[in-house]
């Protein structure tokens, strides 16, 4: 391909001799909208996010205990909500990358099959995160945390991969996206990386609780990754006015 992108610029630039025009089957099926995989990925994280609450279940108590064994029941609801809250996150971050693309190609798509498939995995550290705590067994807690912040490191593993991905194909971009807008989410995603897996290893080493608390906190490390402005202030143009001499506006 590159060859031939040589090849083409040489012919145009020779004195006399038309430009060449684009290929004009090289990209058929593989260039497209976003509009498909906007699509599918709202479908996935919808399906995601609705598997969440699988986990909870009516408690198996006997008649008038009904009030206890909810209440017992309080680390599957804390778990669901962290995960929910962490699925949202994911959400607002796609849609906020995806407002910055202008069309899609066949590595977007495996890079955001990715991200979707890290993020599917979700329901299930969150079940085992809920049973664990509910068994009051230390060493199971210790492993459910670390197991949850593994694959929290997957899913900023998968984000390094997509805005890897999308810093090195500015051609894939919407006109006026800063030039440093995915490098530097690369940046972040690499850091949440190593933040998850030092929460692992708190949680496994030292305390499941404290491992876990790392782990939301980290929430507010992946928000404002969708929320930060698409438009390069040095693209900004400013349109001015020339009016005719004595015109009254």
């Amino acid at each position: 391909m590159l060859f031939v992108r040589l090849i083409e610029a040489v012919i145009a630039g020779v004195g006399g001799l038309p430009p060449v025009v684009s290929r004009p089957t090289d990209d058929l099926g593989t260039r497209s909208d976003t509009s498909r995989a906007i699509a599918f990925s709202d479908a996935v994280l919808a399906i995601i996010i609705t598997l969440l609450v699988v986990d909870l279940r009516v408690p198996e108590v006997p008649p008038g205990r009904l009030l206890s064994g909810l209440l017992e029941q309080w680390p599957g609801y804390a778990a669901y909500l962290a995960s929910y809250a962490y699925v949202a996150v994911v959400w607002l971050n796609h849609k906020g990358a995806f407002n910055r693309i202008r069309e899609s190609d066949r590595g977007l798509h495996w890079v955001n099959l990715f991200v979707l498939f890290t993020t599917a995995l979700l329901p299930f550290p969150t079940a085992v995160v809920s049973d664990a705590l509910q068994e009051h067994d230390q060493q199971d807690q210790r492993v459910a945390v670390a197991f949850y912040a593994l694959i929290g490191a997957l899913l900023c593993v998968s984000w390094l991969t997509f805005f890897h991905y999308l810093s090195r194909r500015k051609d894939l971009l919407r006109e006026g996206v800063s030039e440093g807008h995915f490098p530097a989410e690369r940046v972040r995603a690499l850091v949440g990386v190593i933040l998850y897996v030092a929460a692992g290893l708190i949680g496994y080493l030292v305390a499941p609780l404290a491992g876990a608390l790392v782990g939301i906190a980290l929430r507010h490390h992946h928000r404002a990754a969708g929320g930060r402005t698409a438009v390069s202030p040095r693209r900004v143009r400013v349109t001015a006015v020339i009016r005719p001499k004595g015109d009254p506006r």
